[in-house]
């Protein structure tokens, strides 16, 4: 007899009012993955969509730096209610580890990532914008395994070696049937049409290239000021394809 673990189905409940639920991943770290889901997360609700962002990296989140979150913390009732950082509901693995280093493999990363999707009270969301840690772990596994209806969008540099890391990725996603939204390619700094051929090969859609901007570190911990950069701009011409 199959027993149903009643964590899948509190899990279920909490994601129950979420319209979309976009991943954010990548085979490889460094490409910006975080930062990109800042972005979109923040352009989103400026267009008035009602949105959340959970931050799983848990070997190195960084989403709360990037939006300058510093003091708050998440309320306990009947779970655990994200908080409000300019309109985004944020939640990060940070707030259960209090920034110390996370020593986790096997069985205790995925039992801290059902903790967190059985806890978190999302409420009513248009998007749920999840920044994944790289590469296809555990977390990447069970994700696909507690979550679904899950939209994964795909974050890769020009480089030839971030790009035979993603295509990994892309093509474990396309032998389990999994709908991909497409490839960013992020922090652009030649005109090689190399990652969006790749993509063509790949079969699938190259939505559209972010030019690398060396003073994107001036505007962490500004959600404003991140709005009002070139980034910002050309993120949402990519995400107008996708909403």
């Amino acid at each position: 007899m199959n027993l149903i673990d009643p964590r899948i189905c509190a899990i279920n409940e909490r994601i129950k009012n979420i319209k979309r639920i976009w991943v954010v991943g990548s085979g490889k770290g460094g490409v910006g993955k975080s930062t990109l889901s800042a972005f979109i997360s923040l352009i989103l609700n400026k267009k008035g969509y009602k949105v959340g962002l959970l931050d799983l990296d848990f070997y190195g989140p960084s989403s709360h730096i990037i939006l300058g979150v510093k003091d708050s913390k998440p309320e306990e009732e009947y779970g655990i209610k994200p908080i409000n950082v300019d309109g985004i509901e944020f939640m990060s693995i940070i707030y259960f580890t209090e920034n110390k280093p996370l020593l986790m493999r096997g069985k205790d990363a995925s039992e801290a990532l059902i903790e967190i999707l059985t806890i978190t009270r999302w409420g009513n969301l248009d998007f749920l914008i999840i920044d994944m840690p790289p590469g296809m772990g555990e977390i990447l596994l069970d994700m696909i395994r507690f979550v679904a209806n899950i939209e994964f969008l795909i974050i890769s540099n020009s480089s030839i070696i971030s790009m035979g890391t993603v295509e990994k990725l892309v093509k474990f996603l396309k032998d389990q049937n999994f709908f991909i939204l497409g490839l960013i390619e992020n922090m652009k700094f030649s005109s090689s049409d190399f990652v969006q051929n790749r993509c063509s090969e790949l079969g699938v859609k190259y939505l559209g290239e972010i030019s690398f901007h060396s003073e994107l570190e001036g505007f962490y911990g500004s959600p404003q000021s991140l709005l009002s950069s070139k980034i910002s701009k050309e993120l949402d011409n990519i995400l107008s394809l996708l909403t």
